[in-house]
């Protein structure tokens, strides 16, 4: 096998390990997310469904947490653009 063609598989590989350390990382946001909006929302022992206020609750929690994580991500993302350019 040429250099070239273990270089690839090995590019190749360290994107496939990057997709499923962000999978992973989704995963483990979304069952924080559920925790912490269950524990806020949720004010007494579930019955068979949720009441509508409790699934307002639920939806505008996590509306929250996501809108804030996007918001972090652009963030960050803008300052390593920025600090890379000074860099340069």
């Amino acid at each position: 096998m040429s250099q070239l063609d273990e270089k690839t598989q090995q590019k190749e590989m360290q994107t496939f390990l990057e997709g499923l350390r962000a999978s992973s990382q989704l995963q483990q946001n979304i069952q924080d997310y559920t925790n912490r909006c269950w524990d806020k929302c949720m004010t007494g022992t579930p019955g068979s469904s949720l009441s509508s206020s409790e699934q307002r609750c639920i939806g505008s929690c996590v509306e929250r947490f996501i809108d804030s994580s996007v918001f972090l991500v652009k963030k960050l993302e803008q300052d390593r653009l920025s600090l890379q350019g000074l860099s340069q």
